[in-house]
């Protein structure tokens, strides 16, 4: 493999992350480039880590799942270097995210992780953001390890819901009791 080949697939996974206004996971990219049969998993993964070991690309882990996003360095390096992105490559990318839009959206908008906390109990914490807004964050103390693990996977499924029921709740007028 050339060092053109591994330019080219760091500047694929920029162009990527600098056409949405949200995390990519590491799947999310991976699926796209595998997909393509571009390159395979182990030289993407090296592209990637060469992107953040440059401070290209910022990594987060959310539930053991390793998100993305574009630095503004690595904004630079990408109009910079964007012309060597042939034309097909970055119409297939915007074709990946028009297809996938919405799944790739409701996977980084709202996320839940746990920990164990210092009273030997899990904190919960629920979010959902509006393009890297949080439009609610939750955090909840549970004393189980289970307990922990069923709330995310419950927020991942019902976070619309409720979201739309605290608002409700807390924007309705309440009449004094008597």
């Amino acid at each position: 493999m050339g060092t053109e080949s591994i330019v080219l697939y760091k500047l694929i996974v920029l162009y990527m992350l600098d056409r949405v206004n949200f995390t990519l996971t590491n799947s999310q990219i991976s699926d796209f480039v595998l997909e393509k049969g571009y390159t395979n998993y182990f030289t993407l993964q090296e592209a990637i880590n060469g992107l953040i070991e440059s401070e290209f690309v910022y990594v987060s882990s959310i539930r053991g799942a390793s998100h993305y996003k574009i630095t503004y360095k690595g904004e630079e390096a990408l109009s910079m270097f964007e012309n060597r992105i042939p034309y097909a490559i970055k119409q297939d990318i915007l074709d990946f995210f028009e297809k996938q839009q919405i799944n790739l959206k409701k996977e980084t908008e709202i996320q839940s992780d746990y920990y164990l906390n210092d009273s030997n109990e899990y904190t919960v914490s629920c979010v959902i953001n509006d393009r890297n807004e949080p439009l609610l964050d939750m955090t909840i103390s549970v004393p189980t390890h289970g307990q922990a693990q069923r709330m995310c996977d419950a927020w991942a499924a019902r976070a619309g819901d409720i979201y739309a029921h605290i608002m409700h709740a807390l924007g309705e007028e309440q009449t004094p009791q008597k």
